[in-house]
């Protein structure tokens, strides 16, 4: 007999356990131990704390064990070593707050939800390909380019909704280019029948390194089937005023970082990884690879007058997420090492293409 049981009474703690539990042959519960994603004690932990970021339950995640919140809503590779030795780029008066969405308005992209696809990988560097593109093309190309594309076609030693390398989804988009969301829309796992995964756009060298669609767009009430492309991507310092720079002179970047238990249930505030699963066993206390992208920073003053550095970044899992989508992350200190491995890349945009696009693909931007 299956059960569904929400609260478990410990010695001290009213905690919440998983909803996969089953009613044993005595009567009693007896309940999988594992952490739940939603764990109550941890949210109440935080929001009664003075961690400078608020906790909250979100629905969509709710039943998910802590596990499949690691294998399911993250999905970059940590890059191997020869990538983790790309060159770093080598102090100008840099602001106390910039918003990529503020200087470049209609030409960064509004977060997507990766769904239960471990994905990250290809949603993060879909997106910072689109801001960048937007942004170098002054706006005569405004694409938001298709992760999916990404997730069924670019699979050279990738996982698709396994996980997968973001050196991997540069390659695939420098050597063959993808298309827009609008054409090749995201399905999520359980909404895809197994032949709808294959990859469904190729396209053709027409000399110079550019390429072309040999296929119509998988939507078929779009005919818009053009295939965009970026240069090399290029590795900066880890240095936070580099990082900074970067991102006012040429838009967001994209960034690796490590994402805790507690991260699952960050609401609003500036992140940083908080003690309160400290004490728990280890179940509690995971961790896993993520990839976002960085389109901003600022500050905050404490009470004591002293100013608390942060990143603003969009993540991949929908917009009634934090805030709107984003994050804020504390700057200046590698928090979740989010500033061990930031990219920047050029889209490859030729005169031809800025006539060929005369403003059009406004849809789903910020």
């Amino acid at each position: 007999m299956h059960g569904r049981l929400i609260l478990y009474s410990g010695p001290m703690s009213l905690s919440l356990l998983c909803l996969s539990s089953t009613c044993g042959t005595t009567g009693r519960w007896e309940c999988e131990q594992d952490a739940c994603l939603m764990e109550s004690d941890m949210i109440n932990g935080i929001n009664r704390g003075n961690y400078g970021w608020r906790a909250s339950n979100y629905s969509q995640l709710y039943g998910m064990t802590l596990d499949e919140g690691i294998k399911y809503r993250l999905g970059t590779q940590r890059p191997s070593k020869t990538i983790m030795n790309m060159n770093e780029m080598q102090n100008e008066q840099l602001p106390q707050y910039f918003n990529s969405t503020e200087k470049w308005p209609g030409k960064i992209h509004e977060p997507l939800d990766q769904g239960n696809c471990a994905a990250s990988w290809a949603f993060s560097t879909a997106a910072v390909a689109s801001d960048r593109i937007s942004i170098q093309s002054m706006g005569h190309m405004t694409p938001q380019l298709s992760p999916q594309n990404l997730i069924s076609c670019d699979t050279r030693n990738q996982g698709g909704c396994a996980g997968g390398r973001i050196d991997g989804a540069w390659w695939y988009l420098r050597r063959r280019g993808v298309v827009t969301e609008d054409c090749y829309p995201y399905l999520p796992p359980q909404q895809t029948p197994a032949e709808a995964s294959r990859c469904m756009m190729q396209s053709r060298s027409i000399g110079r390194g550019k390429r072309q669609a040999t296929q119509r767009c998988p939507n078929s009430h779009n005919y818009h089937n053009d295939i965009y492309q970026s240069t090399p991507p290029y590795r900066l310092s880890t240095n936070e005023k580099e990082i900074m720079k970067e991102i006012k002179e040429n838009g967001p970047v994209q960034a690796i970082m490590e994402v805790h238990e507690d991260f699952f249930v960050y609401k609003s505030g500036i992140y940083k990884h908080t003690d309160v699963s400290f004490t728990k066993p280890p179940q509690y206390r995971k961790h896993g690879t993520h990839s976002v992208r960085i389109t901003g920073w600022g500050e905050e003053k404490n009470y004591d007058g002293t100013a608390r550095k942060y990143w603003i970044a969009a993540n991949s899992w929908g917009k009634n997420w934090g805030e709107n989508g984003f994050f804020r992350i504390a700057r200046g200190e590698n928090e979740c090492e989010i500033e061990a491995f930031v990219i920047g890349v050029w889209g490859r945009i030729t005169m031809e293409d800025m006539h060929k696009h005369p403003h059009h693909h406004r849809r789903r931007h910020i």
